[in-house]
């Protein structure tokens, strides 16, 4: 039975909400299919534990997209979680190099922190940037929140023994309750290790931290691992790359091979294939496609 697990909680007396969530089989999932290095799989692993809080923090219906652009030994780290908070990721680094165990700040180097909410339905999605301040992601994000949104944030996030989790608090705007509880429940979460983090499912993490301030749980999630490519996707955009384009490729190479960055999946059309799909409005089975 999958461990995945995402909790939704308030505060009776205080104006804070928060949320839970470990990431078991999810997290695994995402390197079965490409390999990272150890220090980039603690990263990607604490993003995608950030990213569903962030989801199910937002309430939307579309994905949340979490890009980090930098300019040194990691070049990109893109996460995606839509709001039924299916995962997914990847990432782009110097793969002649050795990443060293530092500071995220340090790996990126000067860049950008990204993040693009995009709605299912028809509408503008909106994105949010700012610079690169912080030297861990939990930093990183904390910043956004309060540059762009203006909201009191704070994340305590981990990536460790085949698991990412993390717990999110958010001071809500003044009501009823305590308005000094922010620190006091700020206090107590800053107890928590890395190590409870992710070996704690979120019902008892909240119960070890907050069992005498009254939290009250909402019903739990399920977060999972998903990609969106598809043979259809991929079909039209080769189309909207032109024959002449794709004929070019054939000549010098004798199939067009496409790869999802996020799952591997393998897609490759031949002459056939191609001559097929510019017939056609109806996506063909690539030949060859594989994992």
């Amino acid at each position: 039975m999958s461990l995945d697990t995402l909790q939704r909680f308030l505060f009776d007396a205080a104006p804070v909400r928060g949320e839970a969530v470990l990431l078991d089989e999810t997290w695994r999932e995402v390197f079965t299919r490409r390999a990272y290095p150890k220090v980039l799989q603690k990263i990607i692993g604490e993003l995608m534990a950030a990213s569903a809080l962030l989801t199910a923090m937002l309430k939307f219906d579309g994905s949340l997209v979490m890009q980090l652009h930098g300019k040194g030994l990691v070049k990109l780290i893109v996460i995606e979680c839509e709001s039924d908070l299916t995962l997914r990721a990847t990432a782009r680094w110097d793969e002649e190099a050795e990443l060293p165990d530092v500071p995220l700040g340090e790996l990126l180097g000067d860049g950008k922190f990204v993040i693009t909410l995009d709605p299912r339905e028809e509408g503008q999605a909106y994105q949010g940037v700012v610079s690169l301040i912080g030297n861990s992601v939990a930093a990183i994000i904390e910043h956004y929140m309060q540059t762009s949104e203006q909201l009191d944030t704070r994340l305590w996030l981990a990536c460790e023994d085949g698991k990412a989790a993390g717990v999110m608090l958010q001071k809500l705007p003044a009501g009823q309750g305590d308005p000094n509880a922010w620190q006091h429940l700020t206090t107590l979460a800053e107890t928590i290790t890395p190590v409870e983090l992710v070996s704690l499912a979120p019902q008892q993490l909240l119960y070890r931290l907050f069992h005498d301030d009254g939290v009250r749980v909402m019903a739990e999630e399920r977060p999972h691992f998903g990609c969106r490519c598809s043979l259809e996707k991929v079909s039209n955009m080769l189309k909207m790359v032109g024959r002449e384009e794709a004929d070019s490729i054939l000549a010098e190479r004798g199939q067009v091979e496409v790869d999802c960055d996020f799952c591997n999946q393998h897609y490759a059309f031949d002459a056939v294939d191609v001559a097929q799909l510019f017939a056609t409005d109806v996506p063909i089975a690539a030949s060859d496609s594989q994992h």
